[in-house]
């Protein structure tokens, strides 16, 4: 419900009823002792109090399995949990404390107090009646405590809000005593902490503004009031299931909404969300957001982060940074930023080399600047011999620095005449170091004419170099027993560094087709992409002719091929994680082709090339046959055509064409290979088919798409997706390239409930190279380079 007070002239308060929940954690079943807490009842660990309703729930919580513990009210039947209270989300138990902890009522107050009796949290108010009070969670989530023998409300919830707000409470602004009263931001999805974000009503116009730190507003309601709704935020919404109310009284304005579950939202994020309650799906539905775009929020990718609108993976730190909370990023929650990989030299006189500075370019300029007329060169030395300053821009003869944190940057497009280019400061050992098998690779790389490179790759390639020592240490020699698989190109091994962190080695065979310039391509390539569905390159290395080595993230799960063409395997990926797979991928690739700085096409897209991390998150791997294109369309080099047999599209195997469409082919051959858990190059005879395209298409035609689901999916799948999927595949792997759908329209239609799909027309049917070997072979003719796979 959504509710706004306009009172007299000498007092005005405005209300706003919000909702904001976290996915939390919770222990064994919790044990209700009623919905009142008095002089004999308290809560302990494990131990709840109910509203009457049934609807909410007040305890301990624990955020996602955390180790810091909270007293909270969350909704009870709603699945995620959805908290809306905290009581001491500044000081939080830890897991000693916890054991004898208890949340009781002691001289009239409530009272949270560790096992040690130390007081963590109370309500601090003067009582003169002890005996007579009682707290009750009310059936509108608001926890009252009372005096029974005058019923007078002594405290209650609604009044302290901490991140939520719920029917009855009050987002306000008291002209009389200038108080304000607004909620705060969880600082992480796992730190009920007060975060940076919040919502208040400001106290000059009266609007609802969203704010950073309560200093930076980035959002406002507009000042126009229509006797319907604020002129930025719009409550009547057509086409929607909440059908608000208005009403004028003497007494106060308001909207409600008496049969509709809906809350809005301040996210960890920053954004501002409307949901509605689909009782049909058991889910909160989004209809209504702002700020429309995420980065018009202040800081959002926080502090040492980059905002870019027009990429799918919205936020990426700095050269030189990394993610500060992992977890959150893994949850597209980016607010708590980056930290520097390694620490500055600045002041270390004993330090070997020198910190230095790094470009970025396009990028909109912090605030909190300090300017100064001087040299480009003494501008950088400035900044240099600085130790407090992180970074400096220069404009004609005006020196632009900064120190601290650098808040609120912006990637903007090539042709934004607002983008200026800011230095940011490194350690030395943020840049690869100058050994000589590097020097040779750079030689290499500034002999070619391709768009990946330019004369500062040396310095400007964000990819760490390292030894053939430390990497024959971490494979154990390249020890048998580390070998995870064998590739066209060579052997791949896993590696544990001396710190635990493990990795995956891809080395280069010297037998291999892929020489120095898939090698060089890969390294270049990925270096320059970053998203949470492509895997992590984390270094390189090269030493003389023979050594070319990859390391990447190491996934736990291997690649998809080995869950859904194995018989035991592939009852692990039930339709829900498939259905995910396939989104991931699609946001891979349209990150890929659309929303990267550079549209790359793969050109060997296949289930092999999508690795799984530990939570079944697939990565799409192996950049080496990876092309930079300007625009859509492009002519390969038809003396060399390389790629994988059942996964390349017509035009590309027959012609030397190649386009983000081959690509989308490709992807459309692994949705119906998800989908059916059978290869595209399998045996359809029985079937009447050739091939997996083939066989979908007659069962599409007949009407029988449905009975291509894989067997294992039956007791999980949701028909409907499954039915989807399979249309969204055929339209793929069409003929003519021009009619399959791009990579960002396929996130639209996997993800939308209600909208309907073109049918497809008949898709190109491949011949398949039948080969009994169980290996991957690869073979050229006539300049065609082609890999067959065969099942394991």
């Amino acid at each position: 419900m959504v509710c706004f007070k306009i009172t007299t002239a000498t007092s005005f308060v405005m209300l706003i009823f919000l909702s904001q929940f976290s996915s939390v954690s919770f222990g064994q079943e919790e044990m209700s002792i009623g919905d009142t807490i008095g002089t004999n009842k308290i809560i302990t660990i494990g131990v709840t109090i109910v509203s009457s309703s049934g609807n909410f729930e007040l305890g301990f919580f624990t955020p996602n399995n955390g180790t810091r513990y909270y007293i909270g009210i969350w909704y009870k039947n709603i699945s995620p949990k959805t908290v809306i209270w905290v009581a001491n989300r500044i000081m939080p138990l830890s897991f000693p404390e916890l054991a004898n902890a208890e949340f009781a009522i002691r001289n009239g107050n409530l009272v949270l107090l560790n096992g040690n009796r130390q007081l963590i949290w109370s309500t601090n108010i003067y009582s003169a009646e002890h005996n007579s009070v009682v707290a009750v969670l009310g059936n509108d989530g608001n926890f009252v405590m009372r005096d029974c023998s005058t019923s007078r409300v002594l405290w209650q919830s609604f009044d302290h809000p901490s991140h939520t707000f719920m029917p009855g409470s009050r987002l306000s602004y008291n002209k009389n005593n200038k108080s304000t009263r607004y909620i705060t931001s969880w600082r992480s999805s796992e730190d009920p902490t007060p975060g940076p974000y919040t919502v208040e009503i400001n106290p000059t116009n009266g609007q609802f503004r969203a704010m950073w730190k309560r200093t930076e507003e980035y959002w406002n309601s507009g000042s126009t009031w229509d006797g319907d709704s604020f002129s930025n935020m719009p409550y009547n919404i057509p086409n929607t299931t909440v059908n608000y109310t208005y009403i004028n009284d003497d007494n106060e304005v308001y909207f409600f909404s008496p049969l509709v579950i809906s809350r809005f939202v301040i996210d960890v994020t920053g954004e501002m969300k409307q949901f509605t309650w689909l009782d049909s799906s058991k889910k909160w539905n989004v209809f209504y957001l702002q700020p429309a775009q995420p980065c018009d929020v202040y800081a959002y990718c926080g502090a040492f982060g980059t905002c870019n609108p027009r990429s799918t993976s919205v936020c990426r730190c700095l050269p030189g940074f990394a993610p500060r909370l992992d977890t959150d990023w893994d949850l597209d929650i980016f607010s708590q930023g980056c930290v520097r990989k390694n620490n500055l030299s600045c002041g270390n006189t004993s330090a070997p080399f020198k910190d230095r500075f790094r470009m970025i370019s396009n990028v909109t300029l912090p605030k909190n600047y300090q300017t100064v007329k001087t040299t480009r060169a003494e501008c950088e030395s400035t900044c240099l011999n600085n130790c407090s300053c992180t970074a400096f821009a220069y404009d004609e003869d005006e020196c632009i620095t900064w120190t601290g944190e650098l808040l609120n940057l912006q990637q903007l497009s090539q042709d934004d005449h607002r983008g200026r280019n800011l230095f940011i400061k490194l350690a030395a050992s943020d840049f690869p170091s100058d050994d000589q098998g590097k020097r040779n690779f750079f030689a290499h790389l500034k002999s070619r004419d391709n768009d990946l490179t330019n004369e500062d790759d040396e310095n400007g390639i964000d990819v760490p170099f390292f030894s053939f020592e430390s990497i024959l240490a971490a494979t154990n020699q390249f020890s048998e027993a580390n070998m995870l698989g064998q590739g066209g190109f060579g052997p791949v091994y896993k590696g544990k560094f001396l710190g635990g962190r493990e990795i995956a080695v891809k080395r280069l065979s010297t037998q291999s087709r892929q020489g120095i310039e898939e090698f060089t391509n890969e390294v270049l390539l990925i270096a320059r992409v970053q998203h949470r569905n492509l895997v992590k390159l984390l270094g390189y290395c090269v030493k003389g002719r023979n050594e070319k080595i990859l390391l990447y993230e190491y996934m736990l799960n291997k690649s998809l091929d080995t869950f859904i063409f194995d018989q035991q395997n592939r009852t692990v990926l039930d339709w829900k994680k498939r259905f995910n797979i396939i989104l991931g991928i699609a946001r891979g690739m349209s990150y890929l082709h659309h929303d990267s700085r550079l549209t790359i096409i793969h050109r060997d897209l296949k289930t092999s090339n999508i690795l799984l991390d530990e939570g079944m998150n697939p990565k799409i791997s192996d950049f080496g046959l990876a092309r930079i294109v300007q625009g859509d369309y492009i002519l390969a080099n038809t003396t060399k055509i390389a790629g994988t047999c059942g996964y390349m599209s017509p035009e590309y195997a027959l012609n030397g064409v190649f386009s983000t469409k081959s690509d989308v082919f490709s992807f459309g051959v692994i949705i119906l290979e998800i989908v059916s858990g059978r290869r595209n190059t399998g045996f359809y005879q029985c079937e009447e088919a050739t091939n997996l395209i083939q066989y979908a298409w007659r069962l599409w035609t007949e009407e029988k798409a449905i009975t291509m689901v894989d067997e294992t999916l039956l007791e999980t799948c949701n028909m409907d997706e499954a039915i989807k999927c399979i249309n969204i595949g055929l339209l793929c792997v069409q003929e003519n390239p021009c009619q399959r759908p791009s990579m960002s329209n396929i996130i639209v239609m996997l993800g939308g409930e209600s909208m309907i799909l073109p049918r497809p027309n008949q898709p190109a049917f491949v011949a398949r190279t039948t080969v009994s070997s169980k290996s991957t072979t690869s073979y050229t003719k006539n300049g065609l380079t082609i890999t067959i796979e065969q099942g394991r």
